[in-house]
């Protein structure tokens, strides 16, 4: 199947292949590219699709949420759904274009999936397949048994919610690009020019969330993100705006249960 080297213009090198078309239960793109930052729009699949980033920073807004994935995850967004996908970096991604009636079992919403060690490698070995493969022979098992572990994938609530109200997007977009910005809600409502409690009712009532966890969900994966990265916790805790290490590390443990170098050698351990 098709792997890209495309130039930073172009997330889509070769308009010859879509995938919609292929006449299998799967499909398969491997993109490997350098690019400051590209974008792919608001657009739609037929058949449902799992991105699972490798290197890089690839954001995905789908379903009211912007999903950031860190290492060993994966974002599965049913078909039909809009999305747009954002890449920056020295990026490696796979994308996985799976028959709506392959696998019946898969999530019917959008949502991050853990990646185990044997479905990554399985996902890297069919973006090497032939576009026709055999669905009878070799190829065709590999295709059943990647379904067959990617319905087992565990599903991990790993998302930033995107409210609707036109304020609290701003709000977010703005989060997104300063995640320093300690501003407090009323902070945030003066610049708005909006009550702050206006603003807190709205953000409960689309996220279920109060606005400092809803900051604190976004700092999480923008963390595990840039620690995977080879940050370290101190220079992630300032990038974050935190006095230092220590605050940092008491809202993640509060957060995920474990501290982050915990938390991500287990993860390694496990890949």
């Amino acid at each position: 199947m098709p792997f890209y080297r495309p130039n930073e213009d172009d997330l889509r090198p070769d308009d010859d292949f879509d995938p919609a078309d292929v006449p299998r239960a799967i499909a398969a793109v491997g993109i490997d590219m350098f690019t400051k930052g590209v974008e792919m729009p608001i657009h739609a699949h037929r058949k449902a699709q799992l991105i699972l980033t490798l290197r890089g920073v690839v954001r995905c807004e789908a379903d009211q949420s912007v999903w950031i994935v860190p290492p060993r995850c994966a974002v599965w967004i049913p078909g039909n759904l809009p999305h747009s996908v954002t890449a920056a970096g020295n990026v490696e991604v796979y994308l996985l274009f799976v028959e709506p009636d392959a696998a019946p079992a898969l999530p019917r919403q959008c949502c991050t999936l853990s990646i185990s060690p044997l479905l990554e490698r399985l996902l890297l070995h069919v973006a090497q397949m032939p576009v026709l493969y055999d669905v009878e022979g070799a190829d065709g098992r590999i295709a059943t048994v990647l379904l067959d572990q990617l319905s087992l994938a565990p599903v991990e609530k790993l998302n930033f919610p995107m409210p609707v109200d036109a304020k609290l997007r701003k709000i977010a977009t703005a989060m997104m690009a300063d995640p320093a910005d300690r501003a407090t809600i009323d902070e945030w409502g003066r610049r708005m020019a909006v009550a702050p409690r206006t603003l807190t009712r709205a953000l409960k009532r689309e996220t279920g969330m109060s606005f400092g966890r809803w900051r604190q969900q976004l700092h999480i994966l923008i963390a595990l993100q840039r620690l995977a990265q080879g940050a370290s916790v101190q220079t992630v805790a300032l990038d974050l705006g935190y006095e230092g290490a220590s605050a940092f590390v008491t809202m993640f443990r509060k957060a995920l249960g474990k501290p982050p170098a915990r938390y991500l050698a287990e993860r390694r351990i496990a890949a």
